[in-house]
C-alpha cells in the first residue's frame, strides 16, 4: 500500500513532455510558479501550448511534475550519500545534514523548491501545496526511520526536532542569513543525541 507521502506513479514522458518539463523546471525555480505563464514555458521548450496541455493537462499538473522531478533527484542524491554511512548509527542520521549541505550548494541557489512552492499556494487541498507537504512528510519519516534504526528512544519525537533543524537550515541557507547553516544544525543535532545518551 502506498503511504500518503509517497508519490503516485509518474506518467510516461515523451520527448515533447521532457522538453516542457525541463523548461518549466528552470523557469519555475528561478522565477516562481505564479510568475511563469504557459506561453513562456512553451516558448522556452520550443513546443506549442497545445503540446504542453496535451502532455500535462494543466499548469498545476506541470508544476507538480516539476516538484516531483526535483524530489526524485534529491532522494537519489540522499540515498547515494547515506549508502556510504553504516546503517543503524547516529552518524547515519547526522549525515543527512552533511548531504543536504552539499546538495544545497549545488542545487538550492534560491532555497528549497518545495518550500518556495508551498509559500505560493494556500490551502492543503491545492495539488501543488499538497505535493510540497508530501515531500516534507517523507523527509520527516526518513528521520524517524533512521532514528529507529539507530535505536534512539522516542524516534518520532527526535524526528520532529531533527526536521525543525533541517528545514531551518534550508530556509536560512535560502535567505543567506548566515553561513554554513547545516553545520550549525548538525552540531545542534549531535548535542541532542549526546544528551539522550546521558553525556
Amino acid at each position: 500500500m502506498r503511504k500518503e507521502f509517497e508519490p503516485e506513479v509518474a506518467p510516461v514522458m515523451t520527448s515533447g513532455a521532457t522538453k516542457v518539463l525541463a523548461a518549466a523546471t528552470d523557469l519555475f525555480y528561478r522565477e516562481g510558479i505564479h510568475a511563469v505563464g504557459v506561453d513562456a514555458i512553451a516558448a522556452a521548450a520550443g513546443v506549442t501550448k497545445k503540446t504542453l496541455y496535451d502532455r500535462f493537462g494543466s499548469k498545476d499538473a506541470l508544476a507538480v511534475a516539476y516538484l516531483r522531478g526535483r524530489d526524485e533527484r534529491w532522494r537519489a542524491y540522499l540515498a547515494a550519500g547515506l549508502e556510504k554511512v553504516p546503517v543503524g548509527t547516529i552518524d547515519r542520521v547526522l549525515a543527512v545534514f552533511d548531504i543536504t549541505d552539499a546538495w544545497a550548494r549545488e542545487n538550492l541557489s534560491k532555497g528549497c523548491g518545495a518550500i518556495n512552492a508551498r509559500a505560493e499556494f494556500e490551502g492543503m487541498g491545492h495539488p501543488i501545496a499538497g505535493e510540497a507537504i508530501r515531500q516534507k512528510k517523507w523527509m520527516h519519516e526518513l528521520f524517524a526511520d533512521l532514528c529507529r534504526e539507530a535505536g534512539v528512544d522516542d524516534a518520532e519525537g527526535m524526528a520532529d526536532t531533527l526536521m525543525l533543524l533541517h528545514e531551518g537550515g534550508l530556509v536560512t541557507g535560502g535567505m543567506g542569513t548566515f553561513e554554513r547553516p547545516f553545520a550549525v544544525a548538525r552540531a545542534a543535532a549531535a548535542r541532542l543525541f549526546r544528551k539522550t545518551d546521558g553525556e
